[in-house]
């Protein structure tokens, strides 16, 4: 049973829940045909989005072991539940399941799936020391499902997702940086370049908070631009608002303990951010 939830963890399964959820979101986004987004292919395209980011998180879990024996001991892999070779055979396996559901769906989903897995796996093994432009890698990755959706049930990358993914874009990158504030000791002992390893936490929460606040301004485009329905604007109020105070608290304390606070409530703003893509779909 341990094992079995070591994997489970190893997963990450909000986040692969998340990815999945964002495909349905630009697939809706996409189609002028709601029916259309309960498809075939759609299910696929969650199948693709949940494996392929398990996949990564696996990955990122095997090459951050030394790194999370610091700063997440209790992680499958440092807490030696889940052995790195393990790690990697799984990681293979949700890897394969992720290809053959995107391959199910059409050759520019088949496409785009390879191109992201490409851009996770650069991430992990070269980008995350790169600091910023790691940052920027992962958020490619967590933009792409929405295009994916697209893709899916329209063959085509519809505009208006590209302002959704652009504001997924944003947001995430804001995450990101306030994670390498968490991250910083073990950052620093494993010369992964952060921004708050580089210029301190205070100048990495200012980018951070530059991030979010952007992602909010970005928000009441699809409103003024007529491509969203009513639903969109409290659920994007909400998740506005919880950016907005986020990026308050992490300016006020840019403490490692704050930052982690911080980063499990832009998690939660990003949800409802999905939810209210998907509602204003509707």
């Amino acid at each position: 049973m341990g094992k079995l939830s070591g994997y489970f963890r190893l997963m990450r399964p909000i986040n692969c829940l998340m990815m999945g959820f964002a495909v349905m979101v630009g697939a809706a986004l996409a189609s002028p045909n709601v029916s259309s987004i309960f498809g075939l292919s759609l299910a696929y395209g969650f199948i693709t989005g949940f494996m392929l980011t398990a996949a990564s998180m696996a990955i990122n879990d095997y090459y951050d072991r030394e790194i999370d024996a610091i700063n997440e001991p209790n992680r499958p892999i440092p807490s030696d539940i889940i052995k790195p070779m393990e790690a990697l055979v799984f990681a293979f396996i949700l890897t394969l399941i992720g290809f053959a559901a995107a391959c199910l769906t059409n050759i520019l989903c088949f496409i785009a799936a390879i191109i992201s897995w490409t851009i996770s796996v650069t991430y992990v093994t070269v980008g995350k020391r790169t600091g910023l432009l790691g940052n920027f890698l992962v958020s490619l990755c967590v933009a792409t499902p929405l295009l994916y959706g697209s893709l899916a049930v329209t063959n085509t990358i519809v505009i208006n997702v590209l302002i959704f993914a652009s504001m997924a874009f944003l947001s995430n990158t804001g995450r990101e940086i306030t994670k390498g504030i968490v991250d910083v000791k073990g950052d620093e002992m494993q010369n992964v370049k952060t921004l708050a390893v580089r210029f301190g936490e205070k100048t990495a929460a200012v980018a951070a908070a530059s991030f979010y606040l952007s992602a909010v301004f970005l928000s009441p485009t699809p409103w003024l631009l007529n491509l969203v329905s009513l639903w969109f604007i409290p659920l994007v109020a909400v998740t506005d608002f919880g950016l907005v105070a986020s990026s308050s608290m992490l300016l006020r304390n840019y403490s490692r303990e704050n930052a982690r606070k911080v980063k499990k409530m832009v998690l939660l703003w990003l949800i409802i951010g999905l939810l209210a893509f998907f509602m204003g779909a509707l």
